[in-house]
């Protein structure tokens, strides 16, 4: 019996990297998973690729084409999730977009850009999952992506900074008016995690001649790790199947910094 087994479960952002090995750790505990991307393509063939590992651990596998910042695209994604595994017990929003500008170059558009996924989206993602929930009767939980940057800002990304020190006032903030209906928020920082994102973001900082060559950036941002090296996706995980399960039940409104040791607060 694993430690989310049984639960159903929505990922956003879950066609690539952090999300992906977050849903297929859920699976591999037993979870239901609902991998929803804005990519729909890219996050069929995830699950696809991933129906094997639910059969063997117990669970059900299903995808779902989203853009996190539609209410009624949401909402059909639940509806979807509701309609596989009957129920909604824990959703994670982790859809989320960078896009590096120097500082003093940052545009309005850019700055909607990241803010409606990462901003908006988070909020219309815990909503919708919190009146399922509701509607349920049973509780649920909620978990949603911060990052190293939702405690000090850097200087070439500083709408994603904005928008993830955000996610921390909405994992406050639903935490609170929740409570009363047993829904629990919480949260996670990663710091440098070597996904495919960072890769952009590589390309992005030297497009804007914030770094030199490829991997610099990485380097730099990953010089002060007390664990001495950047992260993979799987050393997210331990985390995130922790908040889905019945070991964190007594916990809400805390953000879980999972970044070896860069920002210690």
């Amino acid at each position: 019996m694993g430690r989310v087994s049984g639960r159903a479960c929505i990922v956003t952002g879950a066609a690539q990297g952090i999300g992906r090995a977050i849903g297929e750790a859920l699976l591999d505990e037993g979870a239901d998973v609902c991998f929803a991307d804005i990519n729909a393509d890219k996050v069929a063939a995830v699950a696809d690729a991933n129906r094997e590992r639910a059969a063997e651990n117990g669970g059900k596998v299903i995808w779902a084409a989203v853009d996190v910042t539609k209410r009624e695209q949401v909402r059909a994604m639940i509806d979807k999730a509701v309609a596989a595994f009957g129920r909604l017990d824990v959703k994670f929003n982790n859809a989320g977009v960078n896009k590096p500008m120097n500082f003093l170059d940052v545009t309005e558009d850019n700055w909607r850009f990241i803010m409606d996924i990462n901003g908006l989206g988070c909020m219309i993602g815990m909503q919708e999952a919190a009146r399922q929930m509701i509607a349920q009767g049973t509780g649920g939980k909620i978990v949603n992506t911060a990052s190293i940057a939702s405690r000090q800002g850097f200087d070439n990304v500083a709408p994603y900074c904005a928008s993830k020190f955000a996610v921390v006032s909405l994992t406050q903030s639903g935490a609170r008016d929740l409570a009363k209906h047993d829904i629990t928020v919480t949260g996670f920082a990663p710091g440098v995690v070597a996904t495919e994102m960072w890769e952009e973001v590589d390309r992005d900082l030297m497009a804007i001649g914030a770094a030199e060559r490829p991997g610099q950036a990485m380097e730099e941002f990953s010089a002060d790790i007390l664990k001495g090296r950047v992260a993979r996706p799987d050393d997210i995980t331990g985390t995130t199947t922790f908040l889905a399960s019945r070991d964190s039940d007594y916990m809400t409104g805390q953000i879980v910094m999972i970044d070896g040791g860069m920002t210690l607060v």
